[in-house]
């Protein structure tokens, strides 16, 4: 299953400037998915960091991931449809940087859930470029609803 940016913003929470996805081109939902995320000198992120080098920050890096985590949980329990948008609360990241990231960059980010709860998950993620490994994470969240 593949989802475009407008089926993508239907399932996650952030909106401009913080949408951290262009693309699902892999989903299993529930299992694993698959996110594109098209790096551009124009991303708002880039205006401080580094003003002399643009380097993506990692933390933008890592809210991809949970993006995508996101979308993995979302489309497997069909949130979202006919109701209002749960909070995601990620409580417990894990990551590592291993190569900077910069614009003209496409990341290909994917996440597997380890262990899937009724209220949450435990996913592990990976961002890559060019078939690069440039992160790795492991990122805990629960869902709330209001």
């Amino acid at each position: 299953m593949q989802l475009d940016f407008e089926e993508i913003k239907k399932l996650i929470p952030q909106r401009f400037p913080f949408i951290m996805l262009d693309r699902i081109i892999e989903l299993e939902p529930g299992k694993r998915a698959v996110a594109i995320k098209n790096v551009s000198g124009n991303d708002i992120f880039f205006l401080g960091h580094f003003p002399e080098k643009a380097v993506m920050p990692g933390a933008t890096i890592i809210e991809a991931m949970a993006q995508a985590a996101i979308v993995l949980f979302a489309s497997a329990k069909q949130e979202g449809a006919g109701k209002t948008m749960p909070q995601y609360l990620f409580g417990s990241v894990k990551a590592r940087f291993l190569h900077p990231v910069t614009p003209g960059d496409q990341i290909r980010i994917t996440v597997e859930s380890v262990k899937s709860l009724p209220t949450g998950a435990y996913v592990s993620g990976e961002a890559a470029v060019g078939g690069t490994k440039v992160a790795e994470a492991e990122l805990v969240f629960s869902v709330k609803h209001e």
